[in-house]
């Protein structure tokens, strides 16, 4: 019994779109070229279907390609690191690790990113949409890496470790400001005076000395701090508190 993919499957539309005149019957796909809707009715033939899973592909070649998926076959390896991949879509994005290649540039901001998902991901920086929410507490991430790095607050998980001296963070980041501790390098300098630091944090801290900003007030008297310390220490004279015993 024939089907419609059998019988109308190479129908020639040229005036409904100039540009791509063959029409798939079944499911209104266009493509500019005769061969393509060719490879493309496969599909809907199940001429290559795969005996695991059922998916029909465009070609051998794609069938041969996809079955990689369930015999674990990595045939595509990386000349640099030798990671091995099942496909060599795989490979040609895990190759932009090692080159720096960045082809997925935003319009917005012009960031650069080595795959298309992260890309996607980030323009939400830019809409505002944060679909990514913690189950935990009421925040929100507008990628899902964040999410989970964030997760890390809650479960007091630290995967990043220094190697000199054994401090671990929760984030990369962190651990990356870490190291300028040990390799001395102060990159962020104060304009105002000569005092240079190895993270942006303490520079923002130490610019509180010429502004004369104090963030940190007493909620029980009218004194107030420019570092979360000082505050700190003030309050033992409300509470008693003597920590420091002869």
């Amino acid at each position: 019994m024939k089907t419609e993919a059998d019988s109308n499957n190479i129908t020639e539309h040229p005036h409904d779109d100039k540009s791509r005149p063959y029409l798939c019957t079944v499911c209104d796909k266009r493509y500019s070229r005769k061969r393509n809707l060719v490879e493309h009715m496969n599909i809907h033939t199940g001429k290559y279907k795969c005996t695991e899973c059922g998916k029909c592909c465009q070609s051998s070649s794609e069938l041969t390609v996809h079955s990689r998926i369930h015999s674990g076959e990595k045939a595509f390896e990386c000349s640099v690191c030798g990671k091995r991949f099942t496909q060599v879509g795989n490979l040609v994005k895990h190759s932009r690790i090692h080159s720096g290649e960045k082809p997925y540039k935003c319009r917005v901001c012009d960031k650069a990113f080595n795959q298309s998902v992260d890309l996607n991901n980030h323009i939400r920086v830019h809409t505002g949409e944060k679909p990514y929410k913690c189950h935990l507490c009421d925040k929100a991430f507008s990628e899902s890496g964040h999410l989970k790095a964030h997760l890390r607050v809650h479960t007091g998980e630290k995967l990043y470790k220094c190697h000199v001296c054994g401090k671990a963070f929760n984030w990369s980041a962190n651990l990356s400001h870490h190291m300028k501790v040990h390799t001395g390098e102060k990159p962020y300098k104060c304009h105002l005076c000569d005092k240079a630091f190895s993270q942006s944090e303490y520079l923002k801290r130490h610019m509180r000395v010429h502004t004369g900003e104090k963030p940190y007030k007493c909620y029980l008297c009218d004194k107030a701090f420019s570092q979360s310390k000082d505050l700190k220490r003030h309050m033992r004279v409300h509470t008693v508190e003597k920590p420091y015993k002869c």
